[in-house]
């Protein structure tokens, strides 16, 4: 694998780092890259959640935490100095291969640390039953990439120290979620590094490029320029924000391997005339072509199941046709 280097130790915003795993997945032929970032107070969240749902904006405002959404699934998380952020860029399109590749690799190179970490099967790794690493994933298709492979990046987050009071008052966890797993905070489902080793993050850090690379690639001025354009789009209130017109209907439910998906539609006459999913489930295809396919739709299991594409876990993660049906007509 190769360790994908910047030329200085500058600090950079989020944004960078989000527009760098991207620039290496789409412009470069490096099969397997890995490298690991570090940013000032931020919060990071899903492609398809809210912004109002899952972010204390006026917090974040108040404590000059800044707020970026990224381009894959997956829920809120909070990053500082304190802890790593993990970058995984790889040819393929399968989800759970790829996602076992990173986890293994993760959790193999700390275990060799003296760290007992386990990964849960999804996309988290765990230490004593607590989280201390959540991570997402998206997909590039064949032609979006100059090599003309499929590729896929999967991102996440490495707790050795964190700053708790921004992590809790950051982030607005979805209440059901938290029951589901049987905890009452968040504090009691996540773990921190520093209380398994004596290990500095550096050391860690370190580390884990040591035993996950074998190749080194630095990163040229004009590549940084291309990463700063391309930077641009995530910087837009337009994508940071979204846009979010009133639906006439919304159902919201948490789906066990799935996550939480909240249907936002228009209803005429027992009719869809539009519709959209938030959530932080994980999306590997095109939302759009779901949404458009049931546009037009009328609210009955017989029509929903002859429009719903045979193929939807291949658009949303583990969803089955009969989890959205149900969800659509409760």
């Amino acid at each position: 694998m190769v360790h994908i280097r910047l030329p200085d130790d500058k600090n950079r915003p989020l944004s960078f780092y989000l527009a760098m795993e991207e620039y290496v997945a789409r412009q470069t032929d490096v099969a397997d890259a890995f490298f690991i970032w570090q940013v000032e107070p931020s919060v990071i969240f899903g492609r398809n959640q809210l912004i109002e749902n899952e972010v204390n904006i006026d917090y974040c405002k108040q404590h000059g935490v800044r707020m970026y959404r990224r381009k894959s699934g997956g829920g809120c998380v909070y990053a500082d100095k304190s802890n790593m952020m993990l970058s995984y860029i790889t040819n393929g399109d399968l989800v759970n291969f790829t996602y076992h590749k990173y986890t293994t690799l993760v959790v193999t190179a700390l275990r060799q640390l003296g760290i007992p970490a386990t990964a849960n099967g999804r996309n988290d790794i765990l230490i004593d039953g607590k989280k201390v690493s959540g991570n997402a994933f998206y997909h590039l298709g064949p032609h979006q990439t100059v090599t003309g492979t499929g590729r896929s990046i999967v991102h996440g987050t490495l707790l050795y120290d964190t700053e708790m009071r921004n992590m809790l008052g950051c982030i607005t966890p979805d209440d059901e979620k938290l029951l589901s797993k049987g905890v009452k905070s968040v504090r009691q489902r996540i773990t921190l590094l520093k209380d398994y080793t004596s290990l500095t993050l550096e050391d860690i850090r370190e580390a884990l490029i040591r035993f996950a690379c074998n190749e080194e690639r630095m990163l040229t001025q004009e590549e940084i320029e291309s990463i700063e354009e391309l930077e641009q789009e995530y910087l837009s209130p337009h994508f940071i924000y979204g846009n979010n017109p009133r639906y006439t209907v919304v159902k919201k439910q948490r789906i066990d391997n799935v996550g939480t998906i909240e249907v936002r539609m228009e209803v005429k006459n027992g009719v869809i005339r539009d519709i959209d999913l938030k959530g932080d489930y994980f999306l590997t295809g095109d939302l759009n072509e779901l949404c458009t396919k049931l546009k037009g739709t009328a609210l009955n299991k017989e029509a929903l199941t002859a429009a719903i594409p045979h193929s939807i876990s291949d658009i949303i993660v583990n969803l089955q046709t009969t989890d959205l049906i149900s969800l659509l007509l409760t």
